[in-house]
């Protein structure tokens, strides 16, 4: 008989059909066991595989030290004496589940400790068996995710030595790889260095450029680490029709393109709400349930903004400044008059244009804000949120960490070519001592 159906470790919505399936199978042979332990004589068959399966997990569970435990389990769950006491009649089936639970006991992990302390209030031996099986369901998991995370590290070095031992073969077959990885560098040490501007050929990254405190302290020296960061964010503003993409990149392009929009939207969003917040008030602005409503508004409206900016920032024109004035009269503040809602009107509908200076200024600082989180990190880099950029903080960690985690891997992956480069862009004797590395 295939035991394999009692096994309740996957979670199934009760809804669907497969879930009830499963269910009906579960009570089925459950209740078959208890039959078969209630006649007379009682029938072990169904019992003895349980013990056997439950044996395999325990084992299953324990290290290679723990020798002492695992002779315990060998010796609890004999399978010969179990086999012998069965024969007899007088197999007890509630000992053994006590037994079991002890050993569960000294194995789970302590997010697992109510769950096996509620079995041993249990009296029937049914249910007792089936609670066990259920709470050893959870237990594998919970090795399986201790096993994977222990692998983890061990996982991503391998992957990131297998990734750069094929580009280093491709390399060698085809030495002009490098060529657009260092066009690409020597372009972001472009836009950090002082000088008259960015010539015709230079991304429009330079518009992220360093804050206003930051240029009056006079420019920083140079170092590797900088121009890294300076490139990684130019990634975010690469001309489609550029054909020059740094091949160390290539297979993160699909993503750095989902981030560019994200981007752009928020960039949108923040405007929308530095322009709302200017015209209505702060006391609107001082309720969360307001502010999260005009998110949730604006982001629906914005969904097709890349291709009908204009269409979409009339939408939310109208509906924004509707909530505004439904939430003035419903606070009994007062509404807006015409002229006020012609004029916040006007200027939601202008944020369309990318030269908007609202979008602009919020533009600018959220490149800068994912530049302090390629050197500082994300949970910094949100200690020191410029006005505007508050009220979209959640939202900001979101983008700067996914943006982070590609970075980070692209470098570990192929920083030793991106130091070689750096060093004919930015002199030994120019730089400060921060490598690659320090990012």
């Amino acid at each position: 008989m295939d035991h394999d159906f009692h096994r309740e470790e996957k979670v199934l919505p009760p809804s669907s059909l497969e879930g009830q399936a499963k269910e009906t199978m579960h009570d089925a042979f459950w209740g078959h066991l208890k039959e078969q332990l209630s006649a007379t004589p009682p029938d072990f068959s169904c019992a003895l595989e349980l013990l056997k399966e439950i044996k395999e997990i325990l084992l299953s569970l324990l290290s290679p030290r723990q020798s002492r435990l695992r002779r315990e389990v060998e010796e609890a769950l004999a399978a010969d004496r179990l086999q012998q006491e069965a024969a007899r009649g007088d197999l007890d089936i509630f000992r053994l589940s006590k037994c079991i639970l002890s050993m569960m006991t000294l194995l789970c992990a302590p997010v697992r400790d109510a769950a096996v302390q509620k079995l041993d209030s249990i009296t029937d031996s049914t249910l007792l068996l089936r609670g066990i099986f259920q709470v050893l369901g959870l237990m594998k998991m919970d090795m399986r995710n201790y096993t994977l995370q222990s692998l983890q590290p061990h996982l991503r070095e391998h992957s990131i030595q297998q990734e750069r031992a094929q580009f280093q073969e491709r390399l060698s077959r085809q030495p002009g790889l490098l060529d657009h990885i260092t066009k690409w560098l020597s372009r972001a040490a472009t836009d950090l260095r002082p000088g008259p501007g960015p010539g015709p050929d230079a991304p429009a990254s330079s518009a992220a450029g360093p804050a206003p405190s930051e240029a009056a302290s006079g420019p920083e020296p140079l170092s590797p680490a900088m121009v890294l960061s300076q490139a990684f964010l130019n990634l975010l503003l690469w001309d489609p029709e550029d054909q020059e993409f740094p091949e160390t990149l290539l297979a993160d392009r699909a993503r750095l393109r989902e981030l560019e929009a994200q981007l752009r939207r928020l960039t949108v969003l923040a405007s929308v709400l530095l322009v709302a917040g200017s015209s209505s008030g702060s006391v609107l602005f001082g309720s969360p349930q307001f502010v999260d409503r005009l998110k949730r508004t604006t982001h629906a409206l914005t969904e097709h903004f890349d291709s009908r900016p204009q269409e979409a920032m009339l939408a939310v024109s109208e509906q924004v400044s509707q909530e505004i004035q439904q939430s003035l009269k419903s606070m009994g503040l007062a509404a807006l008059s015409s002229d006020s809602m012609a004029f916040l009107m006007g200027q939601l509908q202008d944020i369309a244009h990318a030269q908007n200076c609202v979008r602009s200024v919020v533009d600018q600082r959220v490149h800068l804000f994912l530049k302090c989180c390629l050197v500082l990190g994300v949970q910094r880099s949100l200690m020191g949120l410029p006005g505007g950029l508050t009220l979209i903080e959640a939202e900001l960690a979101e983008l700067g960490q996914r943006f982070v985690n590609i970075t980070h891997h692209n470098q570990q992956v192929f920083g030793p070519y991106y130091t070689e480069i750096l060093k004919t862009l930015v002199p030994p004797g120019q730089a400060p001592q921060a490598g690659v590395e320090s990012l």
